[in-house]
């Protein structure tokens, strides 16, 4: 897993011992402190979530859009070429590793597997991770940034089956005591590497997961996709933007094989939520000018009866 030097993962079930990665991130110390907003959902995973107060916030320009609860799911407004974030909040006083997917490819290694199988951030108890983009290598990431399906990174890998979709999976650590220690994990095939950067660590063992901004578990092989319609420019994804600093390390834990919460965000442009009934239609305002243009001295009858 990946770790971020505030927020960490967990391991995985089974005692197997998962590989997670540290990264720099915000850590906030009493549960009191920290900022818990989740809307009530319909669906029984997104419930448990909710009550276990789990938290997973989209971030444009420091501030969180506006969530719309429908279907059982929450949704959000993308804003075209705006830089985003993933605010990620554990409530409770243990240790987790959170699985972290972007449009079906995992924050840290850009895979799609099971949330069980995949590399997992770590958030320490109480704490607060922010996740910024992929994670490239230990020392570097690409910003998240909101474009077009064509131009996303999933399109890029040959991945656009699952676009417009952010995914987190928690896994609470076991309660035995773990040891740190120091893991270089095998690195994974070339990645898109416009710029050069490379791929994110990944280990060859069962389960692996990484702390502070996250940890991250061993990738299984990508299943085959059924055959879908091919990336448009009208609707939103994520695509790999610039390169900014975020040191990370791997290190190994064990966590719990029960997910202990599982949050799931749809984001779209603004058109495709009005189409989708999340938000209502807008209508135009009158035209003052038009008004005036319309406006008449005199009606073609007497005065009116007051």
């Amino acid at each position: 897993m990946l770790k971020k030097f505030a927020d960490r993962f967990a391991l995985i079930s089974f005692a197997v011992l998962a590989v997670c990665v540290i990264g720099y991130g915000s850590w906030k110390a009493a549960a009191a402190e920290a900022e818990i907003n989740v809307p009530p959902l319909d669906s029984s995973a997104d419930a448990a979530v909710a009550e276990n107060g789990f938290s997973v916030e989209v971030l444009i320009n420091g501030a969180a859009t506006p969530e719309y609860a429908a279907r059982g799911r929450r949704y959000v407004e993308a804003l075209e070429n705006a830089e985003y974030e993933l605010r990620i909040q554990n409530p409770t006083g243990s240790r987790v590793a959170v699985a972290l997917s972007v449009d079906g490819l995992n924050t840290i290694d850009a895979r799609h597997t099971s949330a069980w199988d995949a590399h997992k951030w770590v958030i320490e108890p109480y704490g607060t991770i922010h996740v910024r983009g992929w994670q490239m290598s230990s020392e570097n990431a690409r910003r998240f940034y909101f474009t077009t399906e064509r131009d996303s990174y999933a399109a890029k890998l040959g991945q656009a089956a699952n676009l417009g979709v952010i995914s987190a999976v928690f896994f609470r650590e076991q309660s035995r005591p773990i040891t740190i220690m120091p893991v270089t994990p095998a690195q994974p095939k070339p990645r898109y590497d416009k710029e050069q950067d490379k791929g994110a660590p990944t280990t060859n063992s069962r389960a692996e997961s990484a702390p502070a901004q996250g940890g991250t578990l061993d990738a299984a092989k990508p299943r085959s996709v059924q055959p879908y319609p091919p990336p448009d420019d009208e609707s939103a994804a994520t695509g790999i933007g610039r390169s900014v600093r975020n040191d990370v390390q791997w290190i190994k834990m064990d966590l719990d094989p029960r997910p202990a919460g599982e949050v799931t965000i749809r984001y779209e442009y603004r058109a495709a939520l009005v189409r989708l009934g999340i938000i209502p239609r807008e209508y135009p305002r009158p035209n003052v000018l038009d008004r005036r243009e319309r406006a008449q001295g005199f009606e073609p009858k007497y005065c009116p009866v007051p």
